[in-house]
Protein backbone atom coordinates (compact mmCIF):
# COMPACT_ATOMS: atom_id res chain seq x y z
CA UNK A 1 0.00 0.00 0.00
CA UNK A 2 1.57 3.54 -1.00
CA UNK A 3 1.33 6.62 0.85
CA UNK A 4 -1.49 7.95 -0.73
CA UNK A 5 -3.53 4.70 0.10
CA UNK A 6 -2.58 4.83 3.39
CA UNK A 7 -3.66 8.47 3.91
CA UNK A 8 -7.09 7.40 2.60
CA UNK A 9 -7.66 4.67 4.05
CA UNK A 10 -6.78 6.52 7.90
CA UNK A 11 -9.27 9.40 7.08
CA UNK A 12 -11.65 6.90 5.55
CA UNK A 13 -11.27 5.37 8.93
CA UNK A 14 -12.23 8.69 11.01
CA UNK A 15 -8.54 9.72 11.49
CA UNK A 16 -9.04 13.87 11.73
CA UNK A 17 -4.88 14.19 11.62
CA UNK A 18 -4.46 12.24 8.54
CA UNK A 19 -7.52 14.57 6.72
CA UNK A 20 -5.30 17.90 7.65
CA UNK A 21 -2.21 15.99 6.05
CA UNK A 22 -4.66 15.65 2.54
CA UNK A 23 -6.03 19.36 3.23
CA UNK A 24 -2.29 20.74 3.69
CA UNK A 25 -0.67 18.74 1.07
CA UNK A 26 -3.15 19.54 -1.63
CA UNK A 27 -4.48 23.53 -0.33
CA UNK A 28 -1.97 25.24 -3.09
CA UNK A 29 -3.35 22.96 -5.71
CA UNK A 30 -6.89 23.88 -4.84
CA UNK A 31 -6.18 27.77 -4.11
CA UNK A 32 -4.34 28.13 -7.39
CA UNK A 33 -7.03 26.25 -9.24
CA UNK A 34 -9.98 28.30 -7.78
CA UNK A 35 -8.26 31.33 -7.58
CA UNK A 36 -8.01 31.02 -11.80
CA UNK A 37 -11.83 30.12 -12.31
CA UNK A 38 -13.28 32.28 -9.10
CA UNK A 39 -11.81 35.63 -9.90
CA UNK A 40 -13.34 37.21 -6.63
CA UNK A 41 -11.03 36.77 -3.82
CA UNK A 42 -14.06 37.22 -1.22
CA UNK A 43 -15.28 34.01 -2.61
CA UNK A 44 -12.15 32.09 -3.37
CA UNK A 45 -11.88 30.51 0.29
CA UNK A 46 -15.45 29.38 0.26
CA UNK A 47 -15.24 27.78 -2.66
CA UNK A 48 -12.03 26.09 -1.61
CA UNK A 49 -13.51 24.89 2.07
CA UNK A 50 -16.06 23.57 -0.36
CA UNK A 51 -14.01 21.83 -2.21
CA UNK A 52 -12.40 20.24 0.67
CA UNK A 53 -15.81 19.26 1.92
CA UNK A 54 -16.93 17.68 -1.01
CA UNK A 55 -13.22 15.53 -1.13
CA UNK A 56 -14.24 14.85 2.57
CA UNK A 57 -17.50 13.62 1.41
CA UNK A 58 -16.57 11.43 -1.63
CA UNK A 59 -13.29 9.93 -0.19
CA UNK A 60 -15.03 6.54 0.29
CA UNK A 61 -15.55 6.50 -3.23
CA UNK A 62 -12.29 6.86 -4.47
CA UNK A 63 -10.88 3.85 -6.33
CA UNK A 64 -7.02 4.88 -7.14
CA UNK A 65 -7.95 4.82 -10.51
CA UNK A 66 -6.22 8.44 -10.74
CA UNK A 67 -3.61 9.72 -8.48
CA UNK A 68 -4.59 11.60 -5.66
CA UNK A 69 -3.91 14.83 -6.63
CA UNK A 70 -5.66 14.85 -10.09
CA UNK A 71 -9.13 13.52 -8.46
CA UNK A 72 -8.48 16.35 -5.99
CA UNK A 73 -7.79 18.69 -8.60
CA UNK A 74 -10.89 17.33 -10.78
CA UNK A 75 -13.24 18.14 -8.02
CA UNK A 76 -11.61 21.97 -7.43
CA UNK A 77 -12.15 22.23 -11.48
CA UNK A 78 -15.69 21.16 -11.53
CA UNK A 79 -16.72 22.86 -7.97
CA UNK A 80 -14.76 25.92 -9.41
CA UNK A 81 -16.94 26.01 -12.92
CA UNK A 82 -20.27 24.85 -11.49
CA UNK A 83 -20.00 28.33 -8.64
CA UNK A 84 -19.31 30.52 -11.62
CA UNK A 85 -21.81 28.94 -13.93
CA UNK A 86 -24.48 29.27 -10.69
CA UNK A 87 -23.42 33.04 -10.01
CA UNK A 88 -23.18 34.60 -13.39
CA UNK A 89 -20.37 36.85 -12.41
CA UNK A 90 -17.92 35.68 -15.46
CA UNK A 91 -19.59 35.02 -19.42
CA UNK A 92 -18.85 31.56 -19.25
CA UNK A 93 -18.01 29.92 -23.03
CA UNK A 94 -17.84 26.10 -22.87
CA UNK A 95 -16.41 26.22 -25.95
CA UNK A 96 -13.17 28.99 -27.28
CA UNK A 97 -12.35 27.53 -30.67
CA UNK A 98 -15.29 30.00 -31.98
CA UNK A 99 -13.63 33.20 -30.56
CA UNK A 100 -11.05 35.39 -32.54
CA UNK A 101 -7.00 35.42 -30.39
CA UNK A 102 -7.77 39.57 -31.26
CA UNK A 103 -11.51 39.67 -29.76
CA UNK A 104 -10.14 38.35 -26.61
CA UNK A 105 -6.60 40.19 -26.43
CA UNK A 106 -8.93 43.45 -27.03
CA UNK A 107 -10.97 42.15 -23.94
CA UNK A 108 -7.24 42.53 -22.12
CA UNK A 109 -6.77 45.73 -20.15
CA UNK A 110 -4.44 48.92 -21.46
CA UNK A 111 -1.61 47.91 -19.36
CA UNK A 112 -0.81 51.31 -18.44
CA UNK A 113 -4.05 50.93 -16.46
CA UNK A 114 -2.72 47.88 -14.40
CA UNK A 115 1.13 48.28 -14.40
CA UNK A 116 3.12 50.48 -13.02
CA UNK A 117 6.95 50.53 -15.02
CA UNK A 118 8.75 47.67 -13.63
CA UNK A 119 5.63 45.88 -12.04
CA UNK A 120 5.96 43.08 -14.24
CA UNK A 121 4.59 40.04 -12.29
CA UNK A 122 1.88 41.63 -10.98
CA UNK A 123 1.31 42.94 -14.48
CA UNK A 124 1.27 38.96 -15.98
CA UNK A 125 -0.68 37.77 -13.14
CA UNK A 126 -3.43 40.51 -14.33
CA UNK A 127 -3.15 39.09 -17.82
CA UNK A 128 -3.59 35.65 -16.86
CA UNK A 129 -6.71 37.10 -14.67
CA UNK A 130 -8.50 38.52 -17.94
CA UNK A 131 -8.34 34.97 -20.29
CA UNK A 132 -10.90 33.00 -20.13
CA UNK A 133 -11.66 30.60 -17.62
CA UNK A 134 -10.63 27.05 -19.50
CA UNK A 135 -7.46 28.96 -20.75
CA UNK A 136 -6.08 30.09 -17.12
CA UNK A 137 -6.59 26.61 -15.59
CA UNK A 138 -4.99 25.31 -18.29
CA UNK A 139 -2.35 27.77 -17.54
CA UNK A 140 -1.74 27.17 -14.16
CA UNK A 141 -2.04 23.89 -14.29
CA UNK A 142 0.58 23.33 -16.92
CA UNK A 143 3.17 25.76 -15.17
CA UNK A 144 2.12 26.11 -11.63
CA UNK A 145 1.12 22.95 -10.77
CA UNK A 146 3.54 20.84 -13.45
CA UNK A 147 0.90 18.71 -14.78
CA UNK A 148 0.90 16.38 -17.78
CA UNK A 149 -1.69 16.99 -20.82
CA UNK A 150 -2.66 13.76 -19.74
CA UNK A 151 -3.64 14.82 -16.54
CA UNK A 152 -5.01 17.95 -17.35
CA UNK A 153 -7.17 16.50 -19.70
CA UNK A 154 -9.00 13.97 -17.05
CA UNK A 155 -9.11 16.69 -14.44
CA UNK A 156 -11.16 19.16 -16.78
CA UNK A 157 -12.43 16.29 -19.08
CA UNK A 158 -11.11 17.99 -22.26
CA UNK A 159 -9.42 15.38 -24.77
CA UNK A 160 -5.49 16.27 -25.13
CA UNK A 161 -5.53 18.18 -27.99
CA UNK A 162 -7.99 20.97 -26.53
CA UNK A 163 -5.19 21.21 -23.58
CA UNK A 164 -2.37 21.97 -25.69
CA UNK A 165 -4.05 23.87 -28.14
CA UNK A 166 -5.77 26.36 -24.93
CA UNK A 167 -2.44 26.25 -23.92
CA UNK A 168 -0.67 27.82 -26.59
CA UNK A 169 -3.18 29.70 -27.50
CA UNK A 170 -2.62 31.97 -23.40
CA UNK A 171 0.85 31.57 -23.80
CA UNK A 172 0.39 32.99 -27.44
CA UNK A 173 -2.29 36.00 -26.29
CA UNK A 174 0.31 36.42 -22.84
CA UNK A 175 2.83 37.32 -25.22
CA UNK A 176 1.13 39.45 -27.55
CA UNK A 177 0.19 41.51 -24.27
CA UNK A 178 3.63 41.69 -23.22
CA UNK A 179 5.26 42.38 -26.47
CA UNK A 180 2.14 45.36 -26.86
CA UNK A 181 3.32 46.97 -23.05
CA UNK A 182 7.28 46.66 -24.07
CA UNK A 183 5.85 48.46 -27.29
CA UNK A 184 4.10 50.97 -24.94
CA UNK A 185 6.71 51.67 -22.35
CA UNK A 186 9.56 52.11 -25.42
CA UNK A 187 7.54 54.79 -27.03
CA UNK A 188 7.09 56.27 -23.60
CA UNK A 189 10.75 56.98 -23.32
Amino acid sequence: MNDEQALVRQIVQGNVRAYQTLVERYQRLVLHMIRRIVQQPADVEDVCQDVFMKVYQQLPTYQFEAKLSTWIATIAYRTGINYVKKHHRESFHHSFDQLDDTDILSQLPNPEDVVQQDDWHAFLHRQIDRLPIHYRTVLTLYHLEELSYEEIGQITSMPEGTVKNYLFRARRLLKNALEAHQTREKNYE
